[in-house]
């Protein structure tokens, strides 16, 4: 069989109900002919917000499942786990954005993985607080496993620090201090977490910390001292050699408390305290606690506070860690103060230097940027160079959602940036129809083309106050082409 062509994938679609009779009318009305290229068909139906590129993806392939999990329509796959998935999804009828987190196939037909698996969603159920993702369903039929939780737009603790390297100790502690509250709340509900680590965080876009995975401590894990080496669940490995060498009992808050610190001490240094191994005989050794490094060999001006809330929480006798997460909280609110404090009386000085040249004057408006990336790592290192040269950016990665803003506000940014390196061909399209559109054709922008993507570059509507660039590029480079844009002037046909 050959290829199937645009009106057979549409049917396609339909039937796995993706597209509806209406949708499909329009899209017909809109082309003019059922006989056209299947890429045509697709590129409108990923513009119209018909379909995202990830269902036209697996559509294109032939695939038949996965598209929907109950009443949740699958958007984009987020994540992936050795144990499981995590998708964006919309409710098909209120639109209500959530993630699907879907117990991995090869687990779903084992008794003991999936009903671990429920009973820590159900855990998850039972906990509401601002600093811990809600889980709002867990459900369970036949060989379908899966949670829907809260969608968090941002990014996870682990991405964040390996982009940024280290984090500023302003930031780190009020983003420590999120976390500690989520633990606290559990603590609070006769709950531990048990798997604390960078990944198991998440950092909003708005820059709130979230918890995920929590259950854990609830599940039945009678795990004998002799047994540690078969250790199944590899999540609890650390925690077990935690214990093992401070004999402390599997429920204690105090060792959740322990890799706080860690957390915390990562965040600041950018490297882990405790050395990254797979080998479960080194994972369970006591010397590997032993050996951490005290956080002030590598980080010695950090501030006194800071340094403080990390040597009692990572201290290895739990005698002498915070016993509670209550504890833990107060110290870092006074590093947070003392933060504070000193970025105050620092404030005069800095406003004087160069930092001062790029805030907007009495009564100007700060010029903001759209960023059209899929990218979240991309998406950070583009917000963090904007940002710092002075511009409020506005973060999206759909490019048609990012034309209907301009179409809704012709003021929705000062520039829109297009990123094409993994948004693929539809970016080089919504930059096109802003410039189409006698609404948009105003607005300034951007397209970056990664250096395979160059061909397209002759596709592009350029013009004055619209360019084009290649990668590689640094960000004085895009910092510079962005200022000429600003203060070009605006040619419209």
């Amino acid at each position: 069989m050959g290829h199937p062509n645009a009106e057979q994938v549409a049917q396609r679609a339909h039937d796995l109900e993706l597209l509806d009779e209406r949708q499909i009318r329009e899209v017909w009305a809109t082309l003019g002919s059922r006989s056209v290229p299947v890429n045509d068909l697709l590129q409108l139906l990923v513009r119209r917000e018909y379909m995202t590129n990830y269902q036209v993806e697996r559509l294109v392939k032939g695939e038949r499942s996965g598209f929907f999990y109950g009443p949740y329509k699958v958007l984009y796959l987020v994540g992936s786990g050795s144990f499981a998935r995590v998708f964006r999804a919309s409710h098909r009828k209120t639109g209500a954005v959530v993630a699907i987190k879907a117990l991995r196939t090869r687990y779903s037909e084992n008794p003991a993985q999936f009903s671990q698996f429920v009973r820590e969603g159900r855990v998850g159920c039972t906990l509401r607080h601002p600093n811990i993702v809600p889980i709002y369903e867990v459900v369970s039929e036949g060989k379908t496993h899966f949670l829907v939780m809260e969608f968090v737009e941002g990014w996870s603790l682990q991405d964040f620090v390996k982009i940024r390297k280290q984090v500023e100790p302003v930031q780190a502690t009020k983003l420590m201090t999120d976390v500690t509250e989520g633990i606290r709340y559990a603590f609070e509900h006769g709950l531990t977490h048990r798997d604390l680590k960078l990944n198991n965080v998440l950092v909003s876009s708005s820059g709130q910390a979230k918890l995920v995975d929590f259950g854990l401590a609830a599940m039945d894990e009678t795990i004998a001292d002799d047994e540690l080496d078969d250790l199944p669940n590899t999540r609890t490995i650390d925690y077990a050699a935690l214990e093992r060498a401070t004999g402390v009992r599997k429920d204690d808050t105090r060792s959740d408390i322990y890799f706080l610190g860690c957390i915390f001490y990562h965040m600041l240094t950018g490297q882990a305290p405790l050395s990254e191994t797979k080998d479960r005989l080194q994972r369970l050794s006591k010397q590997r606690f032993m050996e951490v490094v005290p956080i002030q060999k590598i980080a010695p001006t950090l501030p006194p506070g800071v340094l403080r809330v990390v040597h009692m929480a990572m201290s290895l006798d739990p005698t002498r860690r915070y016993q509670s997460p209550s504890e833990m909280l107060t110290d870092l609110h006074k590093a947070s103060a003392a933060l504070a404090s000193k970025a105050s009386a620092a404030a005069p000085v800095a406003a004087a230097g160069a930092g001062a040249a790029r805030a907007a004057g009495p009564g100007e408006k700060q010029r903001s940027i759209m960023v059209v990336e899929s990218n979240q790592k991309m998406q950070d290192l583009l917000r963090d160079g904007l940002k710092r040269a002075g511009y409020r950016v506005l973060l999206t990665s759909d490019p048609a959602r990012a034309v209907k803003s301009f179409r809704q506000n012709g003021a929705a940014a000062d520039c829109v940036l297009f990123a094409a390196t993994e948004i693929g061909q539809s970016a080089v399209q919504g930059f096109n129809l802003l410039a189409e559109d006698k609404q948009t054709n105003f607005v300034r922008a951007i397209l970056l083309l990664d250096e395979n993507q160059r061909i397209w570059e002759k596709e592009a509507a350029v013009a004055n106050h619209r360019r084009v660039l290649s990668m590689p590029i640094t960000m004085k480079q895009l910092r510079t082409t962005l200022a000429e844009l600003l203060d070009a002037k605006v040619v419209t046909g």
